[in-house]
């Protein structure tokens, strides 16, 4: 039975590991075309988006056949998230309120990021941002009460990154260095993720579902 609960509790990180395989396919499927040679062959991730992936055409004007694979594997990205963040708030959080919080905001965030293929992608990363941040906040929160610094500090760059995602996008001089800059970000927050993940194995607090 505990096995089980375990197993069940590691379901984020199955998603995130399948969601990046997929995604690997996805950017292989990629016709090519970046922000800097429309000309391009195949996916840059140094001058790609993620969201190029999702996109109609690629930027060299053809059909992309990669765009169904990159939004089915987001979908499951967003979902596996949202589980990790109600988990992760039965698993450590105590107070009601922020528990509330942080299974909310985490919703609502992973609610836009799987919407950002749609044509409202820049309302959706923006909500995607705005909501990401706060739960994050919310997270490091609970994880400074618990005492679990290396995991706040890890979370605090996380926060940084995105700050730093968002500059970049709206300033258009810097906008050359957002591809690199958003997926060393998607690594980052998603290694924090999954290391959060396993901690909520060996916490001895009994998970309430």
């Amino acid at each position: 039975m505990k096995s089980t609960k375990n197993i069940r509790r590691l379901l984020p990180t199955f998603g995130i590991l399948i969601f990046i395989g997929v995604s690997f396919y996805a950017a292989s499927l990629y016709p090519g075309g970046s922000q800097v040679d429309a000309n391009a062959e195949g996916f840059d991730c140094f001058n790609n988006y993620w969201c190029n992936l999702m996109s109609e055409k690629g930027e060299n004007g053809v059909e992309n056949p990669a765009r169904w694979v990159a939004i089915a594997s987001m979908a499951f990205l967003c979902a596996s998230m949202i589980l990790f963040f109600f988990y992760f708030a039965t698993t450590f959080e105590k107070n009601n309120l922020w528990k509330r919080t942080i299974k909310i905001s985490g919703a609502v965030s992973m609610s836009a990021g799987a919407l950002i293929f749609t044509t409202y992608h820049d309302v959706m990363t923006t909500i995607l941002s705005v909501f990401g941040t706060l739960v994050i906040i919310a997270l490091l929160r609970t994880l400074y009460k618990r005492n679990m610094m290396f995991y706040m500090v890890s979370g605090v760059v996380c926060i940084i990154l995105i700050v730093l995602n968002n500059l970049f996008y709206y300033t258009e001089s810097l906008l050359p260095y957002l591809p690199t800059t958003q997926k060393i970000t998607f690594i980052l927050i998603l290694a924090w993720t999954i290391a959060l993940n396993f901690k909520m194995i060996q916490n001895k607090m009994v998970v309430k579902y």
